[in-house]
């Protein structure tokens, strides 16, 4: 059998090892702040094709029917200049596309991201600033949280890490399976998408409806791998993995997204919480049905657990998606 060098191993296998240099590169530079951020730049695609095609003066099946063709139009766009990239990269250097394919993948993942917002959050708690707590916060949750004591306030950190395990971390890894880079960040425009569009208002009611159904599709296979991996993760970090799957099993379902459960629901199982219940938007008070039991009161220490578990997934997921990427190149 040949022995390659290692530099050799990695020309052969270099597709293999973008999940591990886009991970690294996440926890090494993050998510950087810019205008011209690829994901800022999606959104400034979304903008545009709303602001062309909404009409509220349109009646609901014409607003469902144009914000579909919105979302298709989107995403043919992100693919084509994603698409003109690649080809641009190509003709520099087989290195240069290599590295764009990297670059692809590591701005559609987000853990450090996502842990560097719920340390924020838990620092201020520690140190008694519940003003700054409740601002971080609005930052990254849609409910109102002007008057959240800490125990809330660390239920809408939690229940926020956890579910954007599944759109930040495991989803994108899964179409780059499926698909490469180029899956990758389609996927990431969709769940924009959403973020902008899915809302259940009067206006993206039915202007967003497609955008919303799009992303569910989309991350229902994700959602449920993410279950198996946090009950996972809860075991080999020594939370209560037992009780992450008994509860995920219980209680997933519950929650009013076809998916959001399937995170949250491990999760408040393998720390002992009780997630779910009265949230309120726009002043009005709305209420989820409770995911878990309250067996601890919510503190900050949860917090940081739930970064912990959303890490070892997100670890989990990255060999996951090296080792099965390996052996479709060897088959």
């Amino acid at each position: 059998m040949e022995q390659l060098t290692v530099w050799q191993w990695f020309t052969k296998y270099s597709f293999v090892c973008i999940p591990v240099l886009a991970f690294l590169l996440d926890i090494f530079i993050g998510d950087p702040k810019s205008k011209y951020h690829p994901v800022a730049i999606i959104g400034r695609i979304i903008s545009f094709f709303e602001a062309v095609l909404y009409k509220e003066t349109d009646n609901d099946t014409k607003k469902l029917w144009y914000g579909g063709i919105a979302v298709g139009l989107i995403l043919l766009t992100v693919y084509i200049l994603a698409s003109l990239i690649l080809w641009i990269g190509g003709v520099i250097h087989e290195w240069v596309y290599y590295a764009i394919e990297v670059l692809l993948l590591y701005i559609s993942i987000s853990p450090r991201s996502l842990a560097g917002a719920g340390f924020e959050i838990g620092q201020l708690l520690k140190h008694g600033n519940i003003e700054g707590a409740r601002q971080r916060l609005s930052w990254i949750v849609g409910r109102d949280t002007a008057d959240l004591d800490e125990g809330e306030i660390t239920r809408a950190t939690v229940e926020t890490i956890a579910e954007n395990t599944v759109d930040g971390i495991v989803a994108p890894l899964f179409f780059f399976i499926l698909g490469g880079s180029m899956g990758a960040i389609l996927y990431r425009t969709a769940n924009t998408m959403d973020s902008m569009m899915g809302y259940k208002n009067q206006k993206y009611l039915f202007f967003g409806r497609v955008a919303a159904r799009l992303d569910d599709i989309l991350n229902w296979i994700p959602a449920r791998i993410t279950f198996i991996l946090l009950v996972v993760s809860a075991f080999f970090l020594r939370f209560d993995a037992k009780s992450a799957f008994k509860i995920g099993v219980r209680d997933a379902n519950k929650h009013p997204s076809p998916n959001g459960g399937y995170a949250e629901a491990p999760v408040a199982g393998a720390l002992h919480i009780r997630l779910g219940g009265y949230n309120q938007y726009f002043n009005k008070m709305t209420f989820r049905e409770y995911m878990g039991d309250p067996i601890e009161a919510m503190n900050r220490n949860h917090i940081t657990r739930s970064i912990y578990m959303m890490y070892f997934t997100t670890l989990l997921m990255v060999i996951i998606s090296t080792v099965i990427t390996y052996g479709m190149m060897e088959q």
